[in-house]
């Protein structure tokens, strides 16, 4: 029976090793793999490899580094561990793979160039564990979740379960514009706030319950009128916005300076039983102008005031709104870029509709004239009918 050292000898004989110099040449052509342990890894890395743990290379690589011809350098502390990896990565059917000789410490100590890498604290790696676990995620996507900023317009029934399921799953910031206070009448469907809270303004409580859900999450408030003077600058800096809003005027308006400011929205809208959900991203699907040129009469959409609303419905199309999000901020899946997602609860149905982006629209159009932020208090009505005759509502 070989020994170790036998065994290392003949495994290097069977793999493909080059210097460090010589990889350092396929920095941007080749994918690099390491395969050293957390504790290693949080010392240092080569910018933009991949970690794998190596007693976890076969359950995870295939997940990770999907094109078996995809050229891949292997890594260690010193040349060891790599070699083994590469053999197995050859027995997984990999037609491309080296092992880095001298592994990262002759990396290092030749002055080549390294980073020391964000990494989950013990706290959050078992929080965000489930996360962790899905190889779509991992720990760079939950670092990406903590890096990313989230706009809620609304904290009442949509922005509610919305900003409980980003916060949960650890969005870094979140900023929730509202200019209400809490009214018992809310609490039917806005699950943010309580009794206790009866007479807040809705900002204070939605901060004090999403900052006891989880303390990683930075929660920036603002307690204003959403308009023409200040859309720009609240909107500035946030990767997606979540829309809750429940006009139209502040829907036309967001529209507006977020194709301005090419930051994706998530919409979401209620009425009585029904919700619907779609994401406007701008310039790459239509925006909401395209699916709503105008507003319709008053008499053809009722407010939810007048004719109201399911309580448990916002939470079911605001949870939708919140993995939307996380899916823009992954590029995980296929948003909902294009299509209408309609959701009849007494039903229990789902139905989608594909949204054209239009090529006459006056705000994303071929031709379309420069956007002027302006306010569209005309525009009063609070929901407004579709072309296959459901209603877009509120929350």
């Amino acid at each position: 029976m070989a020994g170790f050292r036998e065994l290392l000898n003949q495994t290097k004989k069977e793999v493909s090793e080059v210097s460090p110099a010589d990889a350092e040449a396929q920095v941007g052509s080749s994918t690099f793999l390491d395969v050293r342990e957390l504790d290693e890894y949080e010392q240092g890395m080569i910018p933009g490899s991949i970690f794998i743990p190596r007693g976890h290379l076969e359950a995870q690589v295939e997940s990770k580094i999907a094109d078996k011809d995809t050229p891949v350098v292997v890594y260690c502390a010193g040349g060891v561990r790599s070699a083994f990896a590469a053999k197995t990565l050859h027995e997984l059917g990999y037609t491309n793979v080296t092992s880095m000789a001298g592994g990262f410490g002759r990396w290092k100590n030749e002055g080549r160039a390294w980073i020391t890498p964000a990494v989950l604290n013990p706290e959050q790696r078992s929080r965000y564990q489930r996360h962790i676990l899905l190889p779509e995620v991992g720990e760079a996507g939950q670092q990406k979740l903590l890096n990313s900023k989230v706009l809620l317009l609304g904290a009442g029934g949509l922005g509610s379960p919305a900003a409980l399921y980003l916060a949960a799953a650890g969005v870094g910031t979140l900023g929730i514009v509202d200019m209400d206070v809490v009214d018992d009448s809310n609490l039917q469907r806005q699950i943010l706030h309580n009794t206790d809270r009866v007479g807040e303004r809705k900002v204070d409580s939605a901060k004090k319950t999403i900052t006891l859900l989880n303390p990683d999450v930075n929660v920036v408030t603002y307690d204003v009128r959403f308009g023409a003077d200040n859309v720009l600058d609240i909107i500035d800096g946030y990767d997606v916005i979540v829309d809750g809003t429940d006009n139209f005027p502040t829907r036309y308006l967001l529209n507006d300076a977020s194709l301005l400011k090419r930051i994706p929205v998530v919409h979401g809208s209620i009425f009585r039983f029904e919700g619907q959900v779609t994401v406007f991203d701008p310039y790459n699907g239509p925006c909401y102008r395209c699916l709503l040129p105008e507003p319709p009469p008053p008499e053809l959409a009722p407010s939810c005031a007048e004719a109201g609303v399911l309580g448990v419905l916002p939470g079911i199309i605001g949870s939708i709104q919140a993995l939307e999000a996380i899916k823009l901020l992954l590029d995980l899946g296929d948003p909902l870029r294009g299509r209408l997602l309609a959701y009849d609860a007494l039903e229990q149905s789902f139905r989608t509709f594909k949204v054209r982006r239009d090529p006459t629209c006056p705000a994303c159009g071929e031709h379309a004239t420069p956007i002027v932020i302006a306010e569209y208090d005309d525009l009063c009505l609070p929901h407004a009918v579709l072309a296959d005759g459901s209603v877009l509502a509120h929350s």
